[in-house]
């Protein structure tokens, strides 16, 4: 039985080839999600590999996967997102959310009355994540700081996020 595409969480992507037999740096990983004997999806396909070893540090971890034995074989998914199951990866807390989840929520300020727009994608800056919102009229994307001055509340279940604009000097 197939997993719906929305229950997998992005772990990392294949990153160069490491040594002869198929090993590969991961970029972008996400630690905790990249453990041995876990089973992970590389790319939008339906197959799934086994983690059969993991080395390295948690900001370059090195992954062999089954069915991965080349340097050749590395190279040919080199760039795909590493995709583990959403019921693998560890609860979290009531203010955390996965970034795929913001992905695509209506951004708001429910206080003035007014349509932000929608979460683009989320970006990690050296004090906080920010989530970047385009602009409807064509100007540079809004980056909304993640910090409690600025977002009021996000309800991943009805996909919108309230903001304060005045926080943003934007009232």
């Amino acid at each position: 039985m197939s997993t719906p595409a929305s229950e997998w969480l992005e772990a990392g992507r294949v990153g160069r080839p490491h040594g002869l037999d198929g090993s590969f740096y991961v970029t972008g990983p996400r630690p905790a999600l990249l453990r041995a004997g876990e089973v992970v999806r590389v790319g939008t396909g339906e197959d799934e590999a086994e983690i059969v070893r993991r080395s390295g540090t948690d900001a370059k971890p090195i992954l062999r996967l089954a069915g991965v034995s080349d340097r050749e074989a590395v190279e040919a998914i080199r760039g795909q997102a590493l995709l583990v199951p959403r019921a693998a990866a560890a609860p979290l807390a009531e203010d955390e959310w996965y970034a795929t989840d913001l992905v695509g929520c209506a951004v708001v300020d429910l206080e003035a009355g007014v349509e932000v727009g929608h979460v683009n994608e989320l970006l990690g800056l050296p004090s906080c994540e920010a989530l970047v919102v385009p602009r409807t009229d064509g100007g540079p994307d809004r980056l909304i700081p993640l910090v409690k001055d600025c977002v009021r509340s996000v309800d991943v279940a009805s996909s919108r996020i309230d903001i304060n604009l005045a926080f943003l000097g934007e009232d």
